[in-house]
């Protein structure tokens, strides 16, 4: 079993900085990330040892079970994250309409299995989704703020639907942290800004290769970050100057300042406070992303070991 990279690193003022990738079983890994002999079921164990935090991607698709939350729980060392992403029933097909009982069936499903472990939950808009103040702000207010809330809507659930694939219990009340991603120009609007600050949502800074807006408003207590590629959208690695940028943005959130170049659509005034900081590669096609999250991690302890001394 690999030995952990320390992706996760923390500056003086106890913001944390979590770098890891997004989903793990990819085939063209095998072999080349994960080594000749690893079996698949251990693939998970293998990265969850390598990167301090991973998006599960596979709640987007479809609902899971409470017994693959479980299981991953139980494969993960004891300071490991999971962020997961909303499932897109709910972001998609109803594009945030009418989504309580949709929200209840995918808040029932078993992520309060994951108990400690449980980060941040992404939610991804369509290309086609516009900014709609409205929808906008009747979904934001739906969202749960702590594992508590999180219970009292799962037990709203679809119970004909959710018979026997369901988790209703807490061991304790944890905050609970949401990020939303977005991919229309429109949203670059600084009502859209003010509307996720008073939600305390992050707003996700999402390289896309250019492709859809890359916004760096500070919204949150947290922030947020996807880099999908820089040139070429899921498939091309960074460059060692791309990765030294990246690393600089991050040191400055982290530190409760802004980067002096931050691309943002709303006012640049935010209280100056660290910042928890979670950072995903989901550049997965050409197997660049679990070697550029440790070099970005590799990166951000340089930094932070030259600014303690």
């Amino acid at each position: 079993m690999a030995r952990r990279a320390q992706s996760t690193s923390r500056s003086p003022a106890r913001s944390r900085v979590r770098i890891g990738i997004s989903g793990w079983r990819y085939k063209p890994w095998r072999g080349v990330f994960y080594p000749d002999d690893l079996v698949q079921r251990r693939e998970l164990e293998y990265a969850s040892h390598t990167f301090s935090t991973i998006e599960i991607n596979g709640t987007f698709y479809s609902l899971q079970r409470p017994e693959s939350f479980q299981h991953w729980y139980e494969q993960t060392p004891d300071d490991f994250v999971f962020a997961l992403k909303g499932n897109r029933f709910i972001s998609h097909r109803l594009r945030l309409r009418d989504a309580r009982q949709a929200l209840s069936n995918f808040l029932a499903s078993g992520l309060l299995r994951l108990h400690e472990k449980l980060g941040p939950l992404l939610w991804q808009l369509p290309p086609s989704f516009r900014y709609d103040e409205g929808r906008i702000r009747d979904f934001l207010a739906l969202l749960p703020k702590d594992t508590g809330q999180v219970l009292g809507l799962a037990r709203r659930r679809d119970t004909a639907r959710m018979k026997g694939r369901s988790a209703l219990s807490i061991d304790h009340a944890r905050p609970l942290r949401h990020a939303l991603e977005i991919r229309h120009e429109s949203f670059r609007d600084p009502g859209f800004i003010d509307l996720l600050r008073e939600y305390n949502v992050a707003l996700v800074v999402a390289d896309t290769a250019g492709r859809w807006p890359l916004l760096e408003d500070v919204t949150a207590d947290f922030m947020y970050l996807r880099l999908h590629g820089d040139k070429e959208l899921y498939a091309s690695g960074y460059s060692d100057a791309a990765l030294d940028d990246w690393a600089r943005r991050i040191d400055a959130w982290s530190r409760g300042t802004q980067p002096r170049d931050a691309r943002r659509a709303g006012r640049a005034s935010v209280p100056r406070r660290a910042r928890d900081v979670y950072c995903y590669f989901d550049n997965d096609m050409k197997v660049h992303a679990p070697f550029d999250a440790q070099h970005l991690g590799e990166r951000i302890r340089r930094r932070t070991r030259v600014k303690a001394t």
